[in-house]
């Protein structure tokens, strides 16, 4: 008997509302029934883009739990997505950020049945950069899609920014995740069924974005609990200001190729693996 479909967990930002409508319905062509939104929008956000996405959620059928405004602290993510778990109850939720677009290697009910089966209480995914193929941040056309608009994946966020690609996909429902759902303290996904976690979140205003990060993290606007978020928003405008304004696709460091949302990548288990085993915090010295 195939178990319950999990509960969509996700605190949603002032993204476009076209990549709402994308998100909401891949997330449904897995198999996704019940979402459990939140919205956060921080203070420089204009009312109209917060009310434009607000009915682009209920014309998709969803209606938001809630939402919020003000600063983007490091803690606000954890929270809101704590709030939505504890209200979803109990079975296994599916954690995803507005950018991230899970793939996995068999139908999602297999997924969760393998996991209950095998004594896992979480599922692993690591995340797969999407870029233009000109490495510019640009924008996209909703008729022509994310796949066209953002054909190459690569590990950026491993291997240049060196934040956590790891992600905890899929947990139970009384398993604790870490912020950014990196982690599960206690709990180990299997290293042989990561799923790809192809993360769009390289679009036009990224930049933009980043800067805002650093500035409010820098001044304690926004609570940080680390250095290491900013760090990473630090190290991607450093490499794209010494790369003429885009990413460097042909940097084999980050092993950019085309994929696409509907066949996972070439040799991806052992890749995944291979990473997600490995990966180990970075420890700065000197220049990168």
């Amino acid at each position: 008997m195939l178990s319950t479909p999990p509960a969509l967990i996700a605190v949603i930002g002032p993204v476009e509302p076209p990549l709402l409508a994308a998100w909401v319905r891949h997330y449904r062509w897995l198999g996704v029934e019940r979402f459990l939104i939140a919205f956060h929008f921080p203070d420089h956000v204009p009312d109209i883009r917060r009310h434009e996405l607000q009915a682009a959620a209920r014309e998709l059928g969803i209606i938001p739990t809630g939402t919020s405004t003000g600063p983007w602290h490091e803690h606000t993510n954890t929270q809101l997505r704590d709030a939505l778990r504890h209200r979803a109850g109990p079975g296994w939720h599916l954690l995803a950020d507005a950018d991230e677009f899970q793939q996995y290697p068999a139908p999602l009910a297999e997924v969760i049945a393998q996991a209950d089966r095998s004594g896992h209480r979480v599922v692993g995914g690591l995340m797969l950069d999407r870029v233009a193929a000109s490495g510019r941040l640009t924008g996209w056309r909703p008729e022509s899609g994310l796949d066209l608009a953002y054909p190459l994946g690569g590990h950026l966020t491993h291997r240049l920014l060196h934040g956590d690609p790891r992600k905890i996909v899929l947990a139970r429902h009384d398993v604790t995740v870490a912020s950014g759902n990196h982690r599960a303290p206690g709990h180990r996904p299997d290293a042989d069924r990561i799923c790809a976690v192809h993360h769009f979140k390289w679009r036009s205003g990224v930049l933009d974005d980043l800067r805002r990060r650093i500035q409010h993290f820098s001044t304690g606007t926004w609570q940080e609990h680390t250095p290491a978020v900013r760090d990473e928003a630090g190290r991607l405008l450093a490499h794209v200001g010494q790369h003429g304004g885009v990413i460097n696709t042909s940097d084999p460091r980050f092993a950019f190729r085309r994929v696409s949302l509907g066949r996972m990548p070439f040799s991806w288990p052992a890749e995944a693996r291979s990473i997600f085993t490995t990966w180990r915090p970075y420890t700065h010295i000197g220049q990168d």
